[in-house]
């Protein structure tokens, strides 16, 4: 059987399942992991299957494109193209990030300076939509709208079942450069300089990200394929990739490890479970040092508030999770990091370039496709003071990013009034895209998932 037969059969069972529901039941998917972080409980009802759509249908060397379910991991997109040379344009850090969410949700890595963002490589989406139709999307075809819009929408609009990507080539290994800055603002410069000429100091840059690990302490790691196979450095066991940033000035990874660099530690979270402590390292299984296995032991502290019980007894302060990623240009990144500095404390923060591929605008997230920009990602707690309420440092967040002409990632908790959130998202363009393909209001809205938590 065809791989295209064997999908069509999957969706044809999907459409099944979903005639199935009761009439007007919300639909939602049964999905065994998320790399969302905004916890709540279960919601209770039917679920449907959708394990059939996540394994990539084929890979087609020539046209250097693949057709993928809209489930599959970016662990097994990347184990299916790298055999072939080739990998997708942007590959996010984490192994679980699926490629429709991704799509749906926004994605960031490396190589976002020169190949912006995952929905901007997609050249055809198939999504089952709220009303119940699978359509097919494309930029130029009857449910352009649709294309367009539906990066940032969070599955308040449809699902993907299948999306044709592009691929570029890729070499055995990456080489990578340790560049230190003492501030912020000559980070930027450097930065801004960097992602125009694609080089530094004579040598080709195909990735590039930083680390803040103070003021005075930020690292650039500028990337390059190359060939070969020796003198490769492992961080997939008791060697911490975070460490080595400030320990040696060069390294050397596989093309998979490097793609992988952060997931091993989820960037340095996994020191708050123990993971990096030098016992608990050598006894914990090589297997479980990954990014989906600490976010389900944080999803259990959180369900269990064990953490919250532990701090009580210790007399500890209330503590305000504030895990974000943000876009802030770059000419404003020195203003936007003085303050975070100043005002949350935060480190290591994680930084990475990304501009816009092409002109072509995305409307729930309205980027400037002329203006390059620089995520801020940074994933922690903050102590608050006996007068301060849940909420009080992200929402000096959300001011500060709007200050400064940025965009909030809505991954996780997000405190915006219900306006400022619709003029931020693009409400008007956002409603028309809603009664279009979910007029009986089956999915969430977008303003309830990602705010209100529903």
């Amino acid at each position: 059987m065809s791989t295209q037969v064997w999908h069509d059969r999957a969706v044809d069972r999907l459409r099944e399942q979903l005639a199935a529901l009761p009439e007007g039941a919300p639909i939602r998917l049964a999905k065994p992991t998320s790399n969302l972080f905004r916890f709540r409980e279960p919601p209770t009802g039917q679920a449907l299957d959708v394990s059939a759509f996540g394994d990539v249908l084929y890979v087609d060397p020539l046209t250097r494109t693949a057709d993928v379910g809209g489930m599959t991991t970016y662990e097994r997109l990347v184990d299916a193209t790298l055999p072939y040379g080739l990998m997708p344009l942007v590959v996010p850090q984490l192994k679980t990030i699926t490629l429709g969410g991704a799509v749906a949700g926004l994605g960031i890595e490396s190589s976002s300076f020169r190949n912006g963002m995952p929905h901007e490589s997609v050249q055809e989406m198939e999504i089952l939509t709220g009303a119940g139709d699978v359509v097919l999307a494309r930029p130029d075809n009857e449910h352009r709208d649709l294309f367009h819009g539906f990066p940032n929408s969070y599955g308040t609009l449809g699902y993907t079942l299948r999306l044709r990507i592009e691929l570029e080539p890729v070499q055995p290994t990456v080489a990578l450069r340790h560049v230190r800055f003492a501030d912020t603002a000559a980070c930027a410069v450097a930065i801004e300089r960097i992602c125009a000429e694609r080089s530094y100091e004579g040598r080709t840059v195909d990735f590039i990200d930083g680390t803040v690990f103070s003021g005075d302490e930020l690292y650039l790691t500028l990337g390059a394929f190359a060939g070969g196979a020796s003198g490769l450095s492992d961080y997939t066991g008791r060697d911490i990739y975070y460490k080595s940033i400030r320990e040696r000035a060069t390294d050397r990874l596989s093309t998979r490890d490097y793609l992988w660099r952060w997931d091993t530690d989820w960037f340095w979270c996994s020191k708050a479970l123990g993971a990096q402590h030098p016992v608990i390292r050598r006894l914990w299984p090589k297997r479980y040092l990954r990014s989906d296995v600490y976010r389900k032991l944080v999803a259990l502290d959180r369900r269990h508030r064990l953490s919250d019980r532990i701090g009580r007894l210790r007399n500890d302060p209330a503590r305000e999770a504030v895990i974000q990623d943000v876009e802030i240009p770059v000419d404003r990144l020195a203003e936007f990091m003085d303050f975070f500095h100043a005002d949350i404390g935060i480190s290591p923060v994680w930084l990475c370039p990304v501009r816009l591929r092409t002109d072509t605008t995305w409307p729930l997230y309205p980027m400037d496709p002329a203006t390059l920009y620089v995520n801020v990602g940074f994933w922690a707690t903050v102590a608050l003071d006996p007068d301060e309420p849940d909420g009080t440092h992200n929402r000096l967040i959300e001011r500060k990013v709007a200050e400064l002409g940025g965009h909030k990632s809505l991954y996780s908790t997000s405190y915006f009034g219900e306006d400022e959130f619709w003029a931020l998202y693009n409400g008007t363009r956002y409603r028309t895209l809603k009664d279009a393909y979910d007029p009986r209001g089956r999915l969430p809205d977008l303003y309830d998932k990602c705010v209100r938590n529903r």
